[in-house]
């Protein structure tokens, strides 16, 4: 397992670093990522990538759910998502990068599997990550879910990622613990106001006062 395993500096990566881990992305792989919150399960969002499919295979989750794409960046709401309101857009220059996924209606940029179907919508956030928002402005949009099997404690550093994770993923990248240790907080944006739809680092009143 230990040729699977990469050390990076989470908020300083080094260049080498970065190629290592976006040629395992750009060659359809996937990858344990470290997070501001968690330790998470990544390949890039592109249509009909094999690792996608793959990361519900590992963490054994339905189908059915859609997973949430990192971004680099808060003006990637108006690529990857279309018509979000501007208070969508306050949140996020409040919070981003930071700990708070916002669901908003998808763009037609994105390929079907990366669309919640029911609602035509995505998860995006923009961890406070160097390395990550590093890897998306070099390969794109990352789709990722929590680095642990569908009902299992998410793991908030490398030792504590289950040993079947290591086995099935390509890379497996150690950035240290995780600083937050929580899971983000999930807004939905696609009503007249916000919708806290699952609260982690940020409550329910952290959002109304920025939209106070």
């Amino acid at each position: 397992m230990e040729e699977k395993m990469l050390q990076a500096d989470q908020m300083a990566p080094a260049e080498s670093a970065i190629d290592a881990i976006a040629g395992v992305l750009l060659h359809d792989g996937v990858c344990v990522l470290p997070t501001d919150s968690v330790y998470g399960l990544s390949c890039r969002a592109t249509a009909g990538n094999p690792a996608h499919r793959r990361i519900f295979e590992i963490k054994e989750r339905p189908l059915a759910q859609t997973l949430p794409l990192f971004i680099a960046d808060e003006w990637d709401l108006d690529v990857y998502g279309r018509d979000v309101p501007a208070w969508a857009h306050t949140l996020a220059q409040k919070y981003w990068p930071g700990a708070l996924t916002l669901v908003v209606r998808a763009s037609d940029r994105l390929a079907p599997e990366y669309v919640q179907q029911s609602t035509g919508t995505v998860a995006l956030r923009v961890p406070d990550s160097g390395l990550v928002r590093a890897l998306v402005r070099k390969v794109g949009a990352l789709a990722q879910t929590s680095a642990n099997t569908h009902g299992n404690p998410a793991a908030t550093k490398a030792s504590e990622i289950e040993d079947r994770l290591f086995e099935l993923a390509d890379l497996v990248v150690d950035g240290g613990v995780s600083r937050i240790g929580a899971a983000s907080t999930i807004v939905d944006c696609t009503r007249g106001k916000p919708e806290t739809l699952r609260e982690g680092a940020i409550t329910g009143a952290d959002i109304e006062e920025a939209l106070a």
